[in-house]
């Protein structure tokens, strides 16, 4: 049977959406605070079909030794950003099916309001919202504005996030009944009192104690979301996560991360299939595949070193340029940015300092690069899904404008529908599009859960 290609992408709210590219004309540099812009966006991935519309984000920006180096303002590297959570309703408004994932961190947030501002969003939607959960993002930075005293290791700050998520899960799934909301003028009973529970939690983590304001809304929890890819990353998500995003780079390492999720998902009582796994891509595509070169070549020519620098600096804490560029990634160690870092050591444990920054300048943290001409990137897709056991891709923008996803969608879209990889996903909810149900799989340890820790 012809896998389905679950179709997404990924954007943050900011002028460059990873490296500067806000100068270019082909950029977003006077859109990127347009709320136009972001309805166009929404506009034509609901019409072409597309399953969802991913936003990262984070509180946070690059800092070294705890001060903002010139370059981040000065070129706008992830700086300035909006928060894209206010804007989800608006695009909810303006498309009918496509599904919106934001990105919420689980150590500066408090679970009784993430769980209250996504349980409304699920409402105004119409159960087409998902949940990023990461367990934080430029770290240090965040820590400091919101004036964290006591610091997690990163190992740490996943066992936070478990007792985070489970507080949320137990106001989303366990305190209302189903039919708990009447809404009977007759009577006057809008909801009945006997069918509501106030959850109670008391652990080191989370204190929460009362009864969920929000009734149940369609999906009752949004879809769980997981970019982690750390260790303990893929463990979180194996336990917890339906989708894990990866940023797979080669057909080998995306087949080995798969594997692994579903084998850890399965030890947890899940079914393998129970987590979908989406890789990024950046796509380059063009009539013909010298004139997809040339677009590439000029994306890759706007990306500076000492940009790459300061945004890997930004991620892991780390500064590449103060460091032997003879030292190997193995023996690098952070308690900011492990993924990154575990990334390249998987790829290379022999790769040494001075070879990152290259790679980072032109892939960042991004997945697989694909360049050619129509067939040819849809070939390419076909063989990287086919090669890895993913679910879905995620286009990442090249030059930063709404161009990349519209000679996608015109040139490459229509091959992968033809020979049915693409199309017929509607879907009344964001789950139903990820597992054919609007509800969490009886699998899932949230059903395991009660009102009281």
């Amino acid at each position: 049977m012809t896998k389905r290609i679950r179709l997404g992408v990924f954007e943050m709210m900011n002028p460059s959406n990873g490296m500067p590219t806000w100068t270019d004309p082909r950029g977003r540099g006077d859109d990127w605070d347009d709320l136009d812009h972001w309805v166009t966006l929404a506009r034509e991935l609901d019409a072409a079909g597309f399953d969802f519309l991913f936003f990262a984000d984070t509180y946070g920006y690059a800092t070294l030794d705890g001060r903002m180096p010139p370059e981040v303002a000065a070129h706008g590297i992830q700086f300035p950003a909006l928060d894209p959570m206010l804007a989800i309703a608006a695009l909810a408004r303006e498309t009918e099916s496509l599904g919106f994932v934001v990105t919420s961190p689980t150590t500066v947030e408090r679970p009784y309001a993430t769980a209250r501002r996504f349980a409304t969003l699920d409402r105004l939607t119409g159960g087409r919202i998902g949940w990023n959960i990461v367990t934080g993002s430029s770290q240090a930075t965040t820590d400091e504005l919101f004036g964290v005293t006591e610091q997690l290791t990163h190992d740490e700050r996943y066992d936070a996030a478990d007792a985070f998520l489970d507080t949320c899960l137990r106001y989303w799934e366990h305190s209302w009944d189903d039919d708990a909301e009447a809404r009977d003028r007759a009577s006057g009973v809008y909801a009945d009192p006997a069918k509501l529970r106030p959850v109670e939690v008391d652990g080191r983590f989370q204190r929460s104690r009362g009864i969920f304001a929000v009734p149940p809304t369609p999906q009752r929890t949004p879809v769980l979301f997981q970019a982690g890819t750390s260790d303990r990353g893929r463990a979180y998500a194996a336990r917890n996560a339906e989708a894990v995003f990866i940023q797979g780079q080669t057909i080998a390492s995306a087949a080995a991360h798969v594997q692994d999720i579903r084998e850890q998902a399965v030890k947890n009582g899940r079914a393998a299939d129970d987590v979908a796994v989406v890789t990024g891509m950046t796509v380059t595509v063009a009539p013909t595949s010298e004139e997809a070169r040339m677009l590439r070549a000029e994306y890759e020519a706007l990306l500076g070193l000492d940009d790459a620098a300061v945004m890997f600096a930004g991620i892991t804490g780390l500064d590449l340029t103060g460091l032997d560029p003879e030292m190997r990634v193995v023996d690098l160690k952070t308690d900011l940015g492990q993924t990154l870092v575990q990334r390249y050591a998987r790829q290379d444990p022999d790769m040494r300092v001075g070879q990152i920054l290259d790679q980072f300048r032109t892939k960042a943290i991004r997945g697989f690069q694909v360049t050619g001409s129509p067939v040819e990137v849809a070939d390419e897709i076909e063989r990287i899904v086919d090669g890895s056991g993913i679910d879905g891709i995620m286009l990442e923008p090249t030059f930063g404008g709404l161009d990349a996803y519209r000679a996608f969608i015109e040139l490459v879209l229509p091959i992968l529908v033809e020979r049915g990889r693409a199309g017929g996903g509607e879907a009344s909810t964001l789950r139903e599009r990820f597992s054919g149900a609007p509800r969490l799989a009886s699998t899932h340890r949230a059903h395991g859960l009660t009102a009281h820790s």
